[in-house]
């Protein structure tokens, strides 16, 4: 495959076991997730061992050597590709996205995505480990808005802002002889958060913002969801466990994403089902079991009233 990454590091998948300092979630399955396997973040290749790198696409330059980047996996970082080059096509979660010079494509953790084989990455490629920016950062910038789509298409206007701010990020990313250790990571920070609120204004693209108290709480329901969802499909034990009334979760969870909560946890349910179905060869008992649905009956009747499909079919589709 031409076009690369900055280098990756030599660690295998980690089990993630929960949040990160900023609020966010580390994948609920964390290590080889049934077949899928998670790359954690190369914290070893960082700059002054940072949590974040920046760097050109390089076709020299791969993520990891026992880890062809053209097979399925997860991560279990931010990746934002600020792209030179093109078209590629890039699937993420089942969609094949075409970008081109100019475009923006940023993963989120826990997404199963892949390469294109014959495709060449040229850009910029920024990688960012969660626990990195605080909880207010996290909420301004929309780290965790899975519901926004991960392909993004800049305005020149917005296009020369981006890549000014992301030159001016990757100059403190590699300026270590100036400042101390601390302040050189407080300097990262601010230059990062200013590169992801541009980021994050574009892919919010003219909706309204949430409220800051409840955007708080549809981020707590959110990570106890991604936490949780394998064993808890219980809006009640949500709602109980996060001290809110059942009707206060229901209207920040419709506020923010426009469904109400139980929607939002099946939704995140047959997502993952749908990532074991069509990527590994567990049989479709363990996958149910997997998102938390003991009698195999009961997860294919529903999983086909989610998707029109039954399993078996949505597996042989995909294959």
């Amino acid at each position: 495959m031409a076009g690369g990454f900055p280098q990756g590091g030599d660690g295998g998948a980690r089990t993630a076991d929960g949040r990160g300092r900023d609020g966010g979630v580390r994948t609920a399955h964390g290590r080889d997730s049934g077949g899928i396997r998670t790359l954690p973040f190369p914290v070893g290749r960082s700059v002054c061992g940072v949590g974040m790198q920046i760097a050109p696409m390089d076709p020299d330059r791969t993520w990891r050597a026992d880890a062809p980047l053209d097979r399925v996996h997860r991560i279990d970082f931010h990746v934002v590709m600020l792209l030179d080059g093109g078209p590629l096509r890039h699937m993420i979660d089942f969609t094949e996205y075409e970008a081109t010079a100019g475009d923006v494509l940023w993963i989120r953790p826990g997404q199963v995505h892949r390469f294109s084989r014959d495709a060449e990455y040229r850009g910029t490629v920024l990688t960012m480990q969660p626990g990195f920016l605080p909880r207010a950062t996290v909420e301004a910038t929309g780290l965790y808005r899975y519901d926004r789509p991960p392909l993004m298409r800049p305005g020149p206007a917005q296009l020369t802002a981006l890549r000014a701010a992301a030159e001016q990020l990757r100059r403190e990313y590699e300026d270590t002889a100036t400042l101390p250790l601390s302040l050189h990571t407080a300097v990262l920070r601010h230059a990062l958060t200013a590169f992801l609120l541009r980021l994050a204004h574009l892919a919010a693209g003219s909706d309204r913002a949430p409220r800051p108290a409840e955007d708080s709480a549809f981020t707590l329901f959110r990570e106890a969801v991604e936490r949780d969802f394998a064993t808890n499909h219980s809006v009640s034990a949500y709602a109980d466990a996060l001290g809110y009334s059942r009707r206060t979760l229901a209207r920040v969870v419709r506020a923010a994403t426009g469904r109400t909560p139980k929607a939002f946890i099946d939704r995140r349910v047959i997502l993952e089902a749908k990532r074991l179905l069509a990527h590994t060869d567990l049989p479709t008992a363990r996958v149910g079991a997997a998102v938390g649905f003991p009698d195999a009956a009961n997860f294919s009747k529903f999983f086909q009233q989610h998707t029109d499909t039954a399993p078996a079919a949505f597996r042989a589709e995909h294959r």
